[in-house]
């Protein structure tokens, strides 16, 4: 009897410690993986950043899908242009003398396509659209562009992002749901990892700085 008694307090004992050690160790793992996968996700999201701000450059536009964006890439190029001062004497009527005018001299230089400059000796922009995380590869950023009113003025804007329940599909569900409601400067906070907005004029992600240093 004693020794059946024995048995069942060593196993329970082994549960316990197990929990604890679970209770400590699950936290740390969840957010070394959290860590790992929102740096490939923040990196991709630089990449769309870029190939953005160059369609803007271009068009004058974000676009508002990845189709077209990738087709930008793939086919858009950048007119470079050298601006330079200069200056002449105009004879002015008013004052009825000659007198010197000051102007910029805008020079085309030439052209340079956009792949080579952003993305040269790498396709990886023909996977923008897909989430970088093992296991949801085939769901894509959700990504919307429009044109708002600032203060009198027409600007476009655009925003991408990707919920946290999809980069974390496989983590602990209460720990996704703590770093949902994430609120703080070392952070990503809410529920979601966004690029831009829709509502301000930001080229910006909601990330904090330690993941603009990878």
């Amino acid at each position: 009897m004693k020794l059946g008694l024995q048995v069942v307090l060593w196993i329970a004992s082994i549960f316990f410690a197990y929990k604890i050690y679970d209770s400590i160790n699950g936290p740390i793992k969840f957010n070394q993986t959290k860590n790992e996968r929102y740096a490939i996700v923040i990196n991709r999201l630089k990449d769309i950043r870029k190939a953005q701000i160059a369609h803007k450059d271009v068009k004058g536009v974000f676009s508002n899908n990845f189709d077209s964006l990738v087709k930008f890439i793939d086919e858009g190029v950048f007119t470079l242009i050298e601006k330079r001062d200069s200056s002449y004497m105009e004879y002015d009527r008013t004052y009825r003398i000659d007198m010197l005018r000051e102007v910029v001299v805008i020079d085309t230089l030439g052209t340079v396509p956009v792949k080579d400059s952003l993305f040269k000796d790498t396709n990886r922009y023909k996977r923008m659209a897909y989430i970088p995380v093992e296991g949801v590869q085939d769901s894509t950023f959700k990504i919307a562009a429009e044109v708002i009113n600032k203060n009198g003025y027409k600007v476009p804007v655009f925003e991408v992002k990707v919920a946290k329940n999809i980069i974390l599909f496989d983590q602990d569900k209460d720990l996704v749901k703590q770093e949902n409601e994430t609120v703080s400067v070392d952070g990503v906070n809410g529920a979601e990892i966004i690029l831009g907005s829709l509502s301000n004029v930001s080229t910006n992600g909601n990330w904090p700085t330690i993941f603009d240093a990878n």
